[in-house]
């Protein structure tokens, strides 16, 4: 199953949310989120920064993924950034692929 790695930053009453729910709830309610669209939550954490929350999730495919993500941001309570994980043996097979391309300027 691929894996994803969602950055969240709280947005307006998303903050307040936090604040009453608390962290473990939060991160009960991601695990909930994942495991309902069949994928599962590996590592959820907080941070200081511009990022509020990274968690690591196995979802089905690329479509599910950006499903989840529409699903959380369409709350309007927080920021989501998505990014897709490779495994080192994917990108063993993508640097085998080759293609006609050229280079702007070349």
């Amino acid at each position: 199953m691929p894996k994803y790695l969602v950055q969240a930053s709280y947005i307006g009453d998303g903050v307040q949310g936090l604040r009453n729910d608390g962290g473990s709830a939060r991160r009960a309610a991601v695990e909930k989120a994942c495991a309902s669209v069949a994928g599962n939550l590996d590592a959820f954490y907080y941070a200081f920064g511009d990022t509020d929350v990274l968690a690591i999730m196995d979802l089905p495919d690329h479509v599910t993924a950006a499903g989840v993500a529409l699903l959380v941001a369409s709350s309007g309570k927080v920021n989501v950034k998505t990014t897709v994980l490779l495994t080192p043996e994917e990108v063993d097979a993508a640097v085998k692929v080759g293609g006609d391309y050229r280079p702007p300027g070349g």
